[in-house]
């Protein structure tokens, strides 16, 4: 196996930090105390508060993999129980009771700085979701702004992936067959329930998929397939390089130096099985 890009491995680092706010209990007390109960409120809700009051479409066209039934049960509903404002607050306060927690150190200051400098880098042209989470102020604390810069420079990837996989002319729940049909095991046990798809959906996603020559009849990925989504997976990394781009390769490489020992504490937060799908190592 050849080694990743530097897009994938710092992502790899940067996205455990991020992650933890779907996962620790922290994190689902901060929406308790706020008044907002349910997993999927909150992510919908925590994930979407930095671009307002928003309804359900720029929110299943944003974040892509959903299946639209599934973002139509939480939104516009959840902004009733909790206000975009108050629901950042509740994030930004999980997130960093958890991280302060993990850590058990001193605070990540280098780390936080050359994050921030990172994400502060990149070009958010077409970027709606990092846009939005740029747009926000900066918390002063280190740990508070390394959790903000891993979530913009996490939200900027995922919005060079939506691109992406545009160009390759697939859908949200083709995206999720043609990634299963790649990895096999449980991913799709994981992510069909996730990503809100019913079986007839993931089936028809499929039937689609193998009309184009990318699936075989048992759902794994053809050769073509794979070679497709290696092109997919090579302009995704394309499209998040500017943030390395600005810090050069031995800042960059401190950088990765600093965050990794933060992911590995990170990791102890976020399940392995999880269906972001991240992977120990940005497997």
């Amino acid at each position: 196996m050849s080694e990743p890009s530097v897009e994938r491995r710092m992502w790899a680092l940067f996205e455990p930090l991020h992650a933890v706010t779907y996962f620790a209990p922290q994190c689902a007390v901060a929406f308790e105390e706020a008044g907002l109960t349910g997993f999927w409120r909150r992510y919908f809700a925590g994930r979407a508060a930095a671009l307002g009051a928003v309804g359900a479409g720029p929110v299943t066209a944003a974040f892509f993999g959903f299946a639209p039934a599934m973002v139509a049960r939480a939104l516009p509903d959840v902004w009733d129980r909790i206000s975009p404002s108050d629901a950042l607050a509740a994030r930004a306060a999980g997130a960093n009771a958890t991280l302060s927690e993990v850590f058990a150190a001193e605070p990540p200051t280098e780390a936080a700085d050359l994050l921030e400098e990172a994400a502060r880098a990149a070009d958010l042209g077409g970027r709606v979701l990092a846009a939005a989470h740029a747009d926000l102020p900066w918390p002063r604390d280190p740990v508070g702004r390394l959790w903000q810069a891993a979530t913009i420079l996490r939200e900027h990837r995922g919005d060079g992936h939506v691109a992406a996989l545009l160009t390759a002319g697939v859908d949200g729940c083709e995206s999720l067959v043609w990634r299963a049909g790649i990895e096999g095991g449980r991913l799709r046990a994981v992510t069909q329930p996730a990503r809100g798809w019913t079986d007839d959906e993931w089936a028809a996603a499929g039937d689609r998929l193998r009309d184009r020559g990318w699936l075989t009849s048992e759902g794994t990925a053809t050769p073509a397939g794979r070679d497709a989504y290696a092109r997919v997976e090579q302009l995704t990394d394309q499209l998040a390089a500017s943030p390395w781009r600005h810090l050069g390769a031995a800042r960059t490489d401190r950088c990765a130096g600093l965050l990794a020992p933060l992911a590995e504490r990170a990791w102890l937060v976020v399940p392995d099985d999880n269906p972001i799908p991240l992977r120990r190592g940005g497997r």
